[in-house]
Formats: structure tokens, sequence, C-alpha cells
């Protein structure tokens, strides 16, 4: 039989209803990283909604790992507590928690995108941000310098991350995606664009995929054997005219994370500098990287980007472009985007009770 948007997916013992997840998506609405009412009604609302999956945002696993003061984070017992509840609900409601595990790397210390965007100079609570290499990402106003990780350090960040999971699945989160596209920290070190090291962290292939190979490994190692992992991925940096990341290494990348025991990767591209050429970003622009990594690995895939409609969300998964339908924005247009697709689809939908009247 052919898998619909409505067929559910089984990875490892963790089943998830449907096909539709939501995006991890910023909110920038946090104070000292505390998940609080504005999360659970936003992540509660798409659960009541009937979304398969609700990921929260990227979720930082140090402070300085945040993208902006008003991020959210996970790097204290407390901020664990205070997602919990979220998680609760959206179990509650049928569908399947999920977390984002995080760290901005060069990207840190910038203003939200409604107060501007710009780097926040430590006299008004910025720090200063960390990356593979001492090359600040290019700003139109002068970026502030970043702090080149010692070895010593990047076993830190690693350590951050697998606390951090820790604490996810305390606070009753079902998956753990690791962040490791849109030019924060973990794709840094993939990309030559941003990583120019000359030791065991850089320069090749192999060198500079360690660090997403070994927090993988630090997640895996304490996330239950029962319970998905994913990472989502930049597929390309979008600079053919330079040495770059490209597809050619994403799909080698997945290969070595499902051995390291990563059920999906979340395909998506960009992020690593603003020269980035990306094209006619219509419908669907990403999904052809996604097919190819489930090809030519065999390992689960998400397709995000420009997913707008109920028909074109169930056609990834009935043409066996992707196993699960990533859906962002417009989730924040419709929180009740997967209860309108089953009823266009003509698939069965359990409204909440309180709803059915309407």
């Amino acid at each position: 039989m052919t898998d619909t948007l409505f067929t559910p997916l089984r990875l490892r013992d963790t089943e998830i209803p449907n096909r539709v997840m939501v995006s991890p998506m910023c909110q920038y609405s946090s104070t000292d990283g505390y998940a609080d009412d504005w999360h659970l009604v936003h992540l509660g609302s798409r659960a009541v909604g009937g979304a398969g999956i609700v990921m929260t945002e990227a979720t930082a696993v140090s402070p300085e790992g945040r993208i902006s003061p008003n991020d959210l984070g996970i790097w204290s017992d407390d901020h664990a507590d205070a997602l919990a509840p979220t998680a609760e609900f959206i179990s509650e409601h049928g569908s399947v928690p999920a977390i984002q595990l995080a760290h901005a790397g060069r990207k840190a210390s910038i203003h939200r995108p409604w107060d501007g965007g710009n780097p926040v100079l430590e006299e008004d609570g910025g720090w200063t941000p960390v990356a593979p290499s001492a090359i600040p990402y290019p700003r139109d106003e002068p970026a502030p310098e970043v702090h080149k990780l010692t070895t010593d350090e990047i076993q830190g960040v690693i350590d951050d991350f697998r606390v951090a999971a820790e604490r996810a699945l305390d606070a009753g989160f079902e998956i753990a995606e690791i962040h490791a596209a849109h030019g924060y920290l973990l794709h840094e070190f993939l990309s030559p664009v941003a990583n120019d090291r000359d030791d065991a962290y850089g320069g090749s292939f192999e060198n500079r995929t360690r660090l997403v190979r070994e927090v993988t490994d630090a997640v895996r190692e304490v996330w239950p054997d029962d319970k998905p992992v994913f990472v989502r991925i930049s597929a390309t940096d979008w600079l053919d005219d330079r040495e770059s990341w490209d597809i050619e290494q994403s799909v080698r990348l997945a290969a070595d994370l499902e051995r390291l025991g990563v059920d999906l990767i979340d395909v998506s591209s960009g992020g690593i500098h603003p020269d980035q050429q990306l094209p006619n970003a219509g419908p669907g622009y990403q999904t052809p990287y996604a097919e190819r990594i489930r090809d030519e690995t065999g390992l689960a895939v998400g397709a995000v980007g420009g997913i707008r409609t109920a028909r074109h969300a169930d056609e990834l998964v009935r043409n066996e472009r992707a196993d699960l339908a990533i859906v962002g924005r417009q989730h924040l247009r419709d929180p009740y985007f997967a209860l309108h697709a089953a009823e266009e689809l003509g698939e069965e939908a359990e409204w909440p009770p309180q709803y059915r009247r309407a």
C-alpha cells in the first residue's frame, strides 16, 4: 500500500500518528532562556491542530549558544522544568513532543529580528560568539570578534549537548533533533566557508564532520534506544563559486550518521554566508536534496521549505520523496493545518471535542 500524509510513521518504538511535523521556528520570546506561557500556547495549539510531531524552536544547550538573548534554552534543570508542561500538553493531545538542541556559534549574540537583528554589545547583555575559526559572520555593520574554540572547549560543547539531551528526556520529549544547519555552530564546523582549522576538526571531510558525529554519538548515548534522534542539516551552502558544503558531502554525512543511530535527516539548506545564491525559492525548492539523501542512503528524511498545501505535503510522502512533511510558516498562518489537511484529503481526523460544534 502507498503511504500517505496520514499513514502513521514508526521510528524505533515511537509511533508518529501522521507525517506532518511542525518545523522548529524561533519565537524570540524567552527571558533568560525559560519557556513560558507563550511556548505552551504556541506549541500546544499545533498539537491540538493535529500535527504528528510538534518540535520546539532551536533550544540552546548553553547561554552562549543562543542566537539572541530572547532564545529558548535548556542549560539547567530549571530550564527543563519550565519546558516539561509544554511537552506534557503536546503528548496529551496526541502529538509527539520533540526538541531541537542547538548552538548558534558565530551567529550568536544578536538582537531579535523585530529589534533590528544587529549584534548585541556586551554592555547591553551580549557575549562573545564562539566558532571553529576566528572568522566572524559577515554583516553590514562591524561584526564583533569571535572566539576560536580550543580542543578542550569543543569537548565542552559535546558535553553541553549530552547533558541537554538528558534534561530534554527528563522533561518528557520523545524525539531529540541536533541542529547542524543554517550557519550555526555545527554547520560552521562542516563548511570550509567558516572552518579553516588545521587540527582534527578542520581540513578534510573526516575532520570537518567530526564534531557533528561526536555530538550525535553523545546524544545517542543518553537518548533511549527506543526513541528517535533526528539531525537537521543544510544540504548545500548555495555557494557554487567557492569551496563550501554541498549535497555530495551531505549524502556522505547522512550515511555516517545512520551508522551512529540517527533515524531521520531533516533536510534544509543555506545560512552559512550572506552571499548565498538561492534559486527561485518556490514550493518544495529543497525537496530534491531530501529525496536524494533518501534514495542514496535509505535513511528516512523530512522535507522542509515552502510546503503550503495539503496536497503538496501528501504528494511528498505518496511519491516517496520524503517520509515527513516539515511545515513551518504555514503552521504560523494556520495552527490547525493538519486537521484542515485531513479534511481536504478525505482522511479521518479527530477534532478536539471542544471544537466539534464548529
